[in-house]
């Protein structure tokens, strides 16, 4: 399971296993949710509050380079697009 960064105790990483469309999953506190990359959209959410939502979806959107470019390296996919 690589993990792409922590900020504000989430953390955003894939699982090894994972597929496309390209996406990350945010934890924190044993809560979970899934966020497609582009656009950036909330696919699944498992215990956040709407306040929590929203600041990772904007840290999601603030980091979609960094997101992809680690996708990419794991997965060994071409550039995303």
């Amino acid at each position: 399971m690589p993990t792409v960064f922590i900020l504000f105790g989430f953390t955003f990483k894939f699982y090894s296993n994972d597929y496309e469309p390209l996406h990350v999953h945010v934890l924190k506190d044993g809560n979970k949710a899934k966020f497609l990359l582009s656009p950036v959209t909330l696919i699944e959410n498992q215990g956040f509050k709407p306040a929590e939502i929203k600041l990772a979806e904007s840290i999601i959107e603030e980091n979609q380079e960094v997101i992809a470019e680690h996708w990419n390296r794991f997965f060994n996919k071409e550039q995303y697009r």
